[in-house]
């Protein structure tokens, strides 16, 4: 399901530390974050997502994420953005 909202996504932001910047300029609906990368990775920007109240969405895996954002790597977390 999350795939699919990764693909249906006008604007998308890949990677934790993009995510995080997006998410402190207050550009981000939601955020996808694959259980199967390293949390000291996915920490920060699982972390600052929850102090600004943003819906945090979990997917199993972050080679499939990384497909679903058109990339040929793993994506630990993407962002939706408005």
């Amino acid at each position: 399901m999350s795939y699919e909202k990764v693909l249906q996504a006008k604007s998308i932001i890949i990677g934790t530390k993009q995510a995080v910047k997006a998410l402190k300029s207050h550009k981000v609906n939601e955020l996808i974050v694959a259980t199967d990368a390293d949390p000291s990775v996915t920490k920060k920007v699982i972390q600052v997502a929850g102090e600004l109240k943003i819906l945090v969405i979990e997917v199993d895996s972050m080679k499939k994420l990384g497909k679903a954002c058109g990339i040929d790597v793993g994506a630990a977390a993407v962002a939706i953005s408005y």
